[in-house]
C-alpha cells in the first residue's frame, strides 16, 4: 500500500510542476501594443505613434510636399505622390502627414486633378512637410482600431 501512495504521490508532483512553470512564464509575455492612438482635442482626427517595430514591420516611407511643373499649369503647383493619397468611406480625400519620427496625423486635402503618378493638389499640407508614401492604409486601420 506504501508503493502504490509513493507512485500517487510523484504522479500529483509530475502533474502540478508543468502547471507552475506555464503559471510562472504568463507573466513574461507582456503584450507590447504596436501603436498608440491619441485623439486630437477639438478635432475628428487622432495622433498615431507607432514603436520602432511596427515602423520596421510596415515599411512606413515618407517624401516632403513639393512644388513641381504639371502640363495643365504655367506655373509650379504643390502635389504630392498618388501612393500617399487616401480617400475616405465618404469621398474626402486625405494624406497622412509626419510631423515628427514615428508620429503620424491625417490631414485633409483637396485634389484639383491626378497627373500621372502625381497629385495636384489645391488645398493641403505647406510645401516641405512630411507625408507618408507607403503604410498609409496601415495607419487609417491603425487609427480607426480596424481588426481589434
Amino acid at each position: 500500500m506504501q508503493r502504490r501512495n509513493r507512485w500517487m504521490f510523484v504522479a500529483a508532483i509530475l502533474a502540478v510542476v508543468p502547471l507552475s512553470a506555464c503559471r510562472q512564464n504568463s507573466g513574461a509575455h507582456q503584450k507590447i501594443e504596436p501603436a498608440h492612438v491619441e485623439h486630437v482635442e477639438g478635432s475628428a482626427l487622432s495622433r498615431v505613434t507607432l514603436t520602432e517595430k511596427a515602423m520596421e514591420r510596415v515599411g512606413v516611407e515618407t517624401t516632403p510636399v513639393r512644388e513641381a511643373k504639371v502640363s495643365r499649369s504655367e506655373s509650379q503647383r504643390m502635389v504630392v505622390p498618388y501612393s500617399s493619397l487616401l480617400y475616405d468611406p465618404h469621398g474626402k480625400t486625405w494624406v497622412y502627414t509626419s510631423p515628427e519620427p514615428r508620429l503620424f496625423v491625417r490631414h485633409n486635402i483637396e485634389v484639383d486633378y491626378i497627373e500621372g503618378d502625381l497629385v495636384v493638389l489645391s488645398d493641403g499640407p505647406p510645401t516641405g512637410t512630411e507625408v507618408v508614401t507607403v503604410g498609409v492604409a496601415e495607419l487609417y486601420g491603425t487609427e480607426f482600431e480596424m481588426g481589434h
